[in-house]
């Protein structure tokens, strides 16, 4: 396998472990708790679903990623997400698709490494606001927890926390955890 094939590789699994912890945690969502308030501001458990399920496919479909037709977040939460989780895989495992060269605000770079530098972090990051909203383990990967760590600071303040993209950075002792130092990086109150 060559060194692109690999990177490539080991970007699909990284997403498949991310939004299946993701998908794992939709489908745990207790009865009733869809409504529960989120540690995002203003969102509920179901707004963080969709969330994920209007930005992905409203950038990734203007670059040419097929998206089937979704079903309503409001009726099926569950559904909707893994309408998007799947077409983004099928996507990554498409070499020609995988390789295709994508504009973002930061960067362009190939479609494989804008869903690793955009997509999966927002994912894992939002596993740990639907595990919050709804009563559920909020641990998250530890490794995908390890490379978000080492990426801190790799995007300029004003860009990551412009648009509401993550909040205002959160003072910790010195001697949290790394899940709690990386949730305070973006805003969170573990």
């Amino acid at each position: 396998m060559c060194d692109v094939e690999r990177v490539m590789s080991d970007i699909a699994e990284r997403y498949a472990r991310v939004t299946g912890d993701f998908t794992e945690r939709s489908r745990a969502v207790p009865a009733g708790a869809w409504d529960n308030p989120s540690p995002c501001e203003g969102w509920t458990a179901r707004d963080v679903v969709r969330h994920l399920t209007d930005w992905i496919p409203g950038f990734f479909g203007s670059q040419g990623v097929e998206f089937p037709a979704l079903p309503s977040v409001d009726e099926d939460p569950v559904g909707a997400w893994q309408g998007v989780q799947a077409a983004v895989a099928k996507a990554l495992a498409d070499p020609d698709i995988a390789a295709r060269q994508i504009e973002t605000p930061f960067s362009k770079q190939s479609f494989a490494e804008t869903v690793d530098m955009i997509v999966i972090g927002d994912v894992f990051t939002h596993t740990w606001d639907l595990s919050r909203a709804t009563g559920q383990p909020e641990q998250l990967d530890p490794e995908q927890l390890q490379r978000m760590i080492a990426g801190m600071g790799a995007i300029p303040e004003e860009a990551m926390r412009a648009d509401g993209m993550f909040g205002p950075r959160i003072d910790v002792a010195d001697d949290v955890d790394d899940q709690t130092r990386f949730l305070a990086y973006v805003g969170r109150r573990a």
